[in-house]
């Protein structure tokens, strides 16, 4: 049986209507939520495909849906038309859906991922704030990915931050310092610190000269690193075949340009340079992440 709020929504923490549909009413164990959105900070596709990774690795199940029609221009985001296994004409809406994963492990977790939304981004987030509050999760995990100036063939470096200090401290995370314009990830930080639910923020370096999807070196390196952070096994070493495919196939077409090969090089060099400072354990990482939010649950 489908769930659903008076007139499609429900009152936000701003007071202002929410447009979310529940299939149903989970009940979960510490439950995370993990958000990730196609858009200005997913190049390549590594933070859905980090998603989308995970539903598929665990056959989660939807449980509610963000309604699109109060979030995007049609004429920009055109819906499309598919023919069913049926014979049916049918009617594929952007999506933006929240799955559900119960396991044994540490957390269970709600994920949404879909298109980021072109209009009304405080009404969205909202709605995302909604969602972590009626499924109980105790973090948000925000997953993102960004061109850089990095060369493909040395490992993908991902960068933490959150702007709760004591959390940040105790994972070793940046604070954040991003001055500018931002996306809705950037914006659901905000609504989410208002809320006063703590999030964590990982993001991944994608090489600017070859952004476009699919890049499963920088999906792989996003849920290596959610992994160590929450102790969440996400499957990610079964990526390693499709990097070790990825990466030489940008090689190949690399060594097409003498103009590119020199440039790329010249990343390398500057990458073999920056030596990276000791790196707490996962181990380590994890059992911080469960003490900070025992002691989230005690205050």
């Amino acid at each position: 049986m489908e769930l659903e709020c008076p007139l499609g929504g429900s009152v936000g923490n701003s007071g202002a209507m929410t447009e979310v549909t529940w299939d149903e009413a989970p009940s979960l164990q510490n439950p995370l939520l993990v958000v990730a959105f196609e858009g200005w900070f997913d190049a390549g596709e590594c933070a859905t495909g980090a998603i989308q990774w995970i539903v598929d690795q665990y056959e989660a199940r939807r449980v509610a849906k963000i309604d699109p029609e109060e979030f995007f221009d049609f004429q920009e985001n055109r819906p499309h038309v598919e023919i069913a296994d049926d014979g049916e004409r049918r009617i594929r809406w952007p999506s933006l859906d929240a799955h559900v994963i119960e396991n044994d492990y540490p957390h269970d977790l709600v994920l949404l991922s879909g298109q980021e939304p072109r209009m009304r981004w405080r009404t969205f987030c909202d709605s995302v704030v909604e969602i972590a509050r009626d499924t109980g999760c105790e973090m948000v995990v925000t997953l993102g990915a960004m061109v850089a100036g990095i060369p493909h063939s040395r490992p993908s470096e991902v960068k933490g931050s959150a702007a709760n200090a004591d959390l940040a401290h105790r994972l070793g995370l940046d604070r954040p310092s991003y001055q500018g314009p931002t996306g809705i990830i950037g914006t659901l930080h905000d609504a989410l610190d208002r809320a006063e639910l703590p999030v964590i923020s990982l993001r991944v370096g994608v090489p600017h000269y070859v952004a476009g999807p699919p890049n499963p070196k920088g999906t792989r390196a996003l849920l290596a690193e959610f992994e160590k952070v929450t102790g969440v096994p996400t499957g990610f070493r079964d990526l390693d075949h499709s990097v070790l495919e990825w990466e030489q196939r940008v090689s190949d077409a690399v060594e097409q340009d003498s103009e590119i090969i020199g440039y790329v090089r010249q990343l390398e060099e500057e990458a073999d340079r920056s030596v990276p400072g000791d790196l707490p354990s996962g181990d380590d990482l994890a059992a911080e992440f469960q003490k900070f939010l025992r002691d989230q649950r005690d205050e």
